[in-house]
């Protein structure tokens, strides 16, 4: 999340977000000037810039309606060749301590050694990797997951490829987002959501909220995180806008015009304000998973593993420095409420809220702008990793020190997808 202090009026009061006794001007303090600079920087790092994706899924839900034409849709896939040899060579060797003594080899004889380890593993380790791969697969996953073995899966260079608003719009763009809300915000039928900002009014807010507020807290959370993910690509995509496209170039810059239709009070009767508000409650959200996961990477086990072992050791120490930072910050989300009622109700609940979520990530299948559905797909696995950390409480107490872990296992694509979405 880029500079929220950009994103509110710095002259409105010190004004309280629900559902937490949290206020705005704490949180772009401690954003702009601790956190944001660190993150910005380890998402610049090799183990944080690749990500593995599978852009050609067909949307589940309705037709194909085309791709967009536009040449800024287009994401250009790293070649293979350009991926650390680390990354490419799978999870388990962030465990391998042999793994970090090769930093000097070539490449090729990275790819021949690496390919070797797993013969010299002792039974007991591969047995782990076979429990590992048995959890993942049974795991409750709040996303649908690309099949990172898939020939159509290929690494993106997210530098290369960045966040912005590519021309794509329209009713294409559109159905995605009214899907998302009508389908899977618990939401019922006779009751609708405000549309978008430029579209008319029907004066219907007013009804819907007195709605949402009736609803118990935990689908309140639903409804507030996919507003609040919305908001934030919005932001994005109006501070990164196509401005120019002349003389064979194109120009992209902030869009003030576009903020303030989607934002703006008077403009949208009040609207904006509650969806800045679920911009700053889905970053606490999203935060306190940082918080919880701490323990999981402070492990002497876990290697943030290229094949670099000073790149690896530097990029390691800088999420760390980061941990520490989060865990200063005195105003976390408190989500023991989350889920605390009886014991089935809120399993069933859980259950509900999964289900819910994981069809919203099929939904980014839907998206018809390939590096649209690049960062959609990206941010939703990000938010979906960080609601998978806040409901493993238990399980990520409970992390062995010097050993892998059955009962709560990250994949690198969630680790990539959950730092790059809160850094977003």
């Amino acid at each position: 999340m880029k500079h929220p202090r950009n994103q509110t009026q710095s002259k409105n009061p010190r004004y309280i977000l629900d559902d937490c006794f949290c206020d705005v001007e704490s949180i772009d303090v401690f954003n702009n000037f601790k956190i944001y600079p660190r993150i910005k920087k380890l998402t610049e790092r090799d183990y944080f810039r690749y990500y593995k994706v599978n852009l050609k899924r067909p949307c589940p839900f309705w037709p194909d309606d085309g791709h967009c034409a536009i040449k800024d849709c287009h994401v250009e896939p790293c070649p293979e060749s350009k991926v650390p040899v680390g990354i490419k060579s799978g999870n388990y060797n962030k465990y391998s301590q042999a793994a970090n003594t090769m930093s000097d080899m070539t490449e090729c004889e990275q790819a021949n050694e690496l390919g070797a380890i797993n013969s010299t593993l002792s039974n007991q380790s591969k047995e782990a990797f076979a429990d590992w791969a048995r959890h993942d697969d049974a795991q409750d996953h709040f996303c649908e997951l690309d099949d990172e073995t898939s020939p159509d899966a290929e690494y993106v260079d997210l530098l290369l490829n960045p966040e912005r608003f590519t021309g794509y719009k329209g009713p294409s763009a559109w159905r995605v987002w009214n899907s998302i809300y009508e389908e899977n915000c618990f939401k019922p039928r006779s009751v609708y959501r405000p549309l978008n900002p430029l579209a008319p009014s029907r004066g219907e807010s007013k009804g819907f909220y007195n709605w949402l507020e009736g609803l118990c807290l935990e689908k309140r959370v639903f409804y507030r995180l996919i507003s609040g993910l919305h908001s934030s690509i919005n932001i994005h995509l109006c501070a990164e806008y196509l401005l120019d496209e002349g003389w064979g170039r194109s120009v992209w810059g902030p869009n003030v015009q576009e903020f303030r239709q989607r934002f703006d009070t008077a403009e949208t009767k009040g609207e904006g304000t509650r969806r800045l508000k679920n911009l700053y409650f889905l970053y606490l959200i999203e935060l306190r998973a940082l918080y919880k996961v701490a323990p999981y990477f402070e492990r002497a086990i876990v290697n943030l593993y290229t094949g670099n072992s000073q790149e690896d050791g530097e990029t390691k120490e800088l999420l760390l420095q980061i941990f520490n930072e989060i865990k200063a910050f005195p105003m976390h989300f408190d989500e023991k409420s989350m889920f605390a009622g009886h014991k089935m109700e809120a399993k069933t609940l859980k259950e509900e809220f999964r289900l819910h979520f994981k069809n919203i990530s099929r939904i980014m299948d839907c998206v018809g702008c390939s590096k649209c559905r690049l960062w959609g797909k990206l941010q939703t696995q990000g938010l979906g990793t960080a609601l998978k950390v806040l409901f493993s409480e238990k399980e990520i107490k409970n992390l062995p020190e010097h050993s892998p872990s059955k009962g709560f296992q990250l994949t690198r694509q969630e680790i990539v997808a959950l730092l790059n979405g809160f850094g977003r």
